[in-house]
């Protein structure tokens, strides 16, 4: 197989996996398969640096998801799934970093903090101006735990009319 070949098989791969649905792992899994055992596949033999690049978009896809149900601007489409989700999909995005012997992205970390905090003041000012019914999903102390293990020390906010109970 000459490389451009295998270049143009491992770029569709990673195409696929970026673009991959609300399971990037499972995604990850399907292309390895795909690649290196899967009869109709290329069994191809992945480098390390290959490997990772696979991951690497997985990754991405499970960045994506994690932010999306954190972003105000989706709330009315039905893509959104609410901060419960996101919190659902952050503890997934976690385990494959571990099981990839992955250390969570400081950057992302941050940058999930920021987008929560965000997320949540302009929850509030929606609510309270009375512009929308609160898209929270989640309990107080579900929201809080998450914002912990994002580095979010304190909201200083009067969450209780924006979650359930």
């Amino acid at each position: 197989m000459s490389e451009q070949h295998r270049a143009d098989i491992l770029e569709d791969e990673l195409f696929l996996l970026r673009d991959s649905g609300e399971l990037p792992e499972i995604a990850y899994h399907s292309s390895l398969y795909y690649l290196t055992r899967d009869e109709d596949g290329p069994g191809l033999v992945l480098t390390e640096d290959e490997k990772q690049l696979l991951q690497e978009a997985a990754l991405e896809r499970c960045q994506e998801i994690v932010l999306r149900d954190l972003t105000p601007d989706n709330r009315d489409l039905s893509l959104y799934r609410g901060p419960r989700r996101s919190i659902y999909n952050w503890q997934r995005y976690c385990k494959f970093c571990r099981r990839t012997g992955r250390r969570i992205d400081d950057r992302f970390r941050a940058e999930v903090a920021q987008t929560l905090v965000s997320f949540i003041q302009q929850e509030m000012e929606d609510v309270q101006e009375g512009q929308r019914d609160s898209s929270v999903n989640c309990t107080t102390e579900d929201l809080l735990v998450f914002a912990e293990e994002v580095g979010v020390s304190s909201l200083s906010h009067d969450l209780g009319r924006l979650f359930l109970r």
